[in-house]
């Protein structure tokens, strides 16, 4: 995967190409919704958090004492008659395996599957010496005979067809081949055994090196890595020092959860334990030549940072791209450098350089949906955003970043400037949307705007996938004093936290709110200083301008004291800000103000579950329509809430339909969609397809960003779909 160190622009293109290539689209979208039900089935009655938790306490107390380990398993594999080498970067782990063939005479090399050996590019070391490599993974080989790099960790061809692989093999054997997959496999073999046999040196990878015995272990399903480690006369490893673990114990427990989050097996065809060299009657000693380089390469820098050594707690099962939605939408070669997904997105910058990541690390929603299947337990979204930041500390934030940070620390500013937009819109806006006039303006008049007609001509075409919302003319702030009744011995007291969005562009969905709250009895208080939420600035790699406005927000809504003892909720109809005020603020404010941020998250309840689960709403009649649910990211996996809204739904007198992709993104991300627009519309294209097959009549959703997705995208599209928050379902 070279290249990704261009520009931006030139980048985009490269997911443009990706993006028009039809066959890639169908395969990385079957292979998603497969994975989807094939992982389901290999945890079905497994307490899958409790398994996670376990691995994650191995590998992050393995990470702790790596050096320790090390130690012990070089003392243990020596005994055994294994050399033991330690690289502390990638070309000295490249010359040292050179200098072992070199000393061995060997010159025809076979190489099982290793993401190790693709991060020092080992093969083109060794062909530079005048070895001969040839990998004999089936994807593997096929992808070095296409001399391109693998497209996923663990299925490296996924981007392929058998009919591209058949007149690969065409090529390669001089004669036709038949694109049968059962054919294509024999040719393979028929192949490889010959390199098998000729072969003086074999080089794998290992997924678990234990200390305590001087052993290592690797997993596979086609067998190749058995023929690697038996038939040469030399068996070289390379081994990433964050693969040691203690006891075979802990290896097991970590491969209890690998096969299943990576493909969906219950357990690999091959599980193989080498403890020592293998007997080798050819040699002088009767033994099989063992050497194992481990390779540090910035591991023991990673280690040592309190921030990112939860990396190291990576066990390279591939989940983070098997369920990432810009994953399906362009495959491994845009997404990622040498590791693709989530943790490629993050080890590229430690790994192959900042010039390598700084353009792959823009190219996530913040979706969450890595972290939800994480083997590892890594809180990758959160990693993927520092990476950000930490590069445009290194090499400069650009200018609408550090705009945008200027901005936001100052709410005046902030909404003088929103306010002004509202009037420099006008000549674009189209009034129109019923939706905006209905009720939703607050008032019913032309004032309140629906969406822009067009894109000013600074906006690239790309942008116009979706129409955009106008910023309403009056916001939620200015009408909250005449929407506000007063409430006699009221059930609950909340504060009012409401997000720029639905605040400025949205105020229609608080209106359907504060109906709620007032049928409901609920007193509810409004702080005026209260600004955005802060998460824009986060994805925009502006860390000190989020931490300044979590700060600014934490004054604003202390109500009747700093313990946030005045109100019994504070409540939010944005997902994004929910998730984001739990759990974002009091990790930026750590060292600030950790005690008044904890009390503050405490407080924090998405608007769905204070209505259905505290307030218990009463179901009531209704027209009945089938109705679907896009469920936000930030909701049902930042704040693990699903059912709520849907319970909702059948209350509100309509009928809930399940829908396929309920859970998956809308492709919105925030500041994602502008950066790349292309890519969005193929997620929000892929939603909106999903949610006409099920032919609900209504879409509802929980976050004005998720509203502005797909309501947009929806009048863009012409489709024929109702797109409202969920407020205004349950209180039109």
């Amino acid at each position: 995967m070279e290249g990704t160190c261009e520009s931006l622009k030139s980048y985009k293109k490269r997911l443009d190409s990706a993006i028009g290539n039809p066959f890639l689209r169908q395969v990385m979208d079957n292979f998603a919704v497969a994975y989807r039900i094939s992982r389901e089935n290999a945890f079905e009655q497994m307490d899958v958090d409790a398994l996670v938790k376990q691995v994650a306490d191995v590998k992050a107390a393995a990470v702790e004492n790596m050096a320790a380990l090390l130690e012990q398993f070089t003392q243990k594999a020596s005994a055994c008659g294994v050399h033991v080498h330690l690289a502390d970067t990638a070309e000295e782990a490249n010359r040292i395996i050179s200098e072992i063939a070199q000393k061995n005479s060997s010159k025809k090399i076979v190489k099982s599957k290793s993401m190790t050996a693709e991060e020092t590019r080992l093969n083109q070391w060794l062909e530079t010496k005048g070895l001969e490599v040839t990998e004999t993974d089936l994807g593997e080989w096929i992808v070095q005979l296409r001399k391109e790099g693998p497209s996923h960790m663990v299925i490296p061809a996924i981007h392929l067809s058998r009919f591209q692989v058949a007149d690969l093999f065409t090529d390669v054997t001089g004669t036709g081949q038949d694109p049968e997959i059962e054919r294509l496999v024999k040719v393979a073999r028929k192949a490889l055994r010959e390199k098998f046999v000729q072969a003086d040196m074999g080089i794998t990878g290992a997924n678990y090196a234990v200390a305590d015995t001087g052993t290592i272990g690797i997993v596979t399903n086609e067998g190749n890595a058995r023929l690697v480690t038996t038939l040469p006369k030399v068996h070289v490893a390379l081994v990433g020092i964050d693969k040691l673990v203690p006891t075979i114990a802990d290896a097991l427990t970590i491969n209890r959860i690998l096969p299943k989050n990576a493909t969906g097996q219950a357990i690999t065809s091959y599980v193989t334990w080498i403890t020592g060299p293998s007997e080798c009657t050819v040699t002088p000693s009767g033994k099989r030549e063992m050497h194992i380089v481990f390779l540090d390469n910035g591991r023991s820098k990673i280690a040592a940072d309190p921030e990112f050594s939860q990396v190291l707690q990576c066990v390279r099962c591939g989940a983070c791209a098997n369920v990432c939605p810009v994953y399906r939408m362009v495959g491994g070669h845009q997404m990622g450098h040498i590791y693709i997904g989530a943790i490629g997105l993050i080890t590229t910058y430690f790994f192959h350089g900042l010039k390598n990541a700084k353009n792959l690390v823009k190219n996530c929603t913040n979706c969450g949906a890595c972290k939800s299947v994480c083997a590892g337990g890594i809180d990758l979204p959160h990693l993927i955003k520092q990476v950000h930041a930490r590069i445009q500390d290194e090499t400069g934030h650009p200018l609408q970043s550090l705009m945008l940070a200027k901005v936001l620390k100052n709410r005046k500013l902030f909404h003088r400037l929103l306010r002004t937009a509202y009037l420099a819109q006008q000549p674009v806006v189209d009034r129109s949307d019923p939706s905006r006039t209905a009720h939703g303006g607050g008032s019913g008049r032309p004032s309140d705007p629906g969406f822009l007609r067009h894109l000013p001509m600074i906006f690239s075409s790309d942008h116009n996938f979706r129409r955009l919302p106008a910023i309403a003319g009056i916001p939620f702030r200015d009408r909250f004093a005449r929407l506000n009744q007063p409430v006699d011995h009221p059930r609950f007291t909340i504060a009012l936290f409401s997000g720029c969005v639905q605040d400025f562009v949205y105020p229609e969905h608080l209106e359907a709110a504060m109906r709620g709250f007032a049928r409901q009895r609920i007193n509810v208080v409004f702080p005026m200083n209260q600004s955005c939420c802060g998460l824009p600035a986060i994805s925009m790699g502006e860390t000190a301008a989020a931490r300044d406005v979590a700060l600014q927000n934490l004054e604003a809504m202390a109500v009747n004291g700093n313990n946030y003892d005045g109100v019994d909720y504070i409540v939010t109809l944005c997902a994004s800000c929910a998730s984001h005020l739990t759990q974002g603020v009091p990790r930026l404010l750590k060292d600030y103000a950790p005690e008044k941020a904890a009390a503050f998250a405490k407080k924090i309840v998405p608007f769905s579950v204070f209505m259905n689960d505290i307030v218990s709403i009463d179901a009531v009649s209704g027209p009945g329509r089938n109705t679907a649910f896009h469920s936000p990211c930030h909701l049902c996996r930042g704040m693990d809430v699903h059912q709520a809204p849907r319970d909702l739904i059948e209350k509100s007198g309509n009928r809930y339909i399940p829908t396929e992709e309920e859970e998956t993104c809308c492709g919105f991300g925030g500041s994602f969609s502008t950066t790349f627009p292309a890519v969005s519309r193929e997620i929000l294209t892929r939603k909106l397809d999903d949610v006409m097959a099920s032919n609900a009549e209504l879409l509802v959703t929980e976050c004005p960003g998720c509203v502005l997705q797909l309501k947009g995208g929806a009048a863009q599209q012409g489709r024929d779909i109702n797109v409202c928050h969920i407020s205004e379902l349950l209180f039109p």
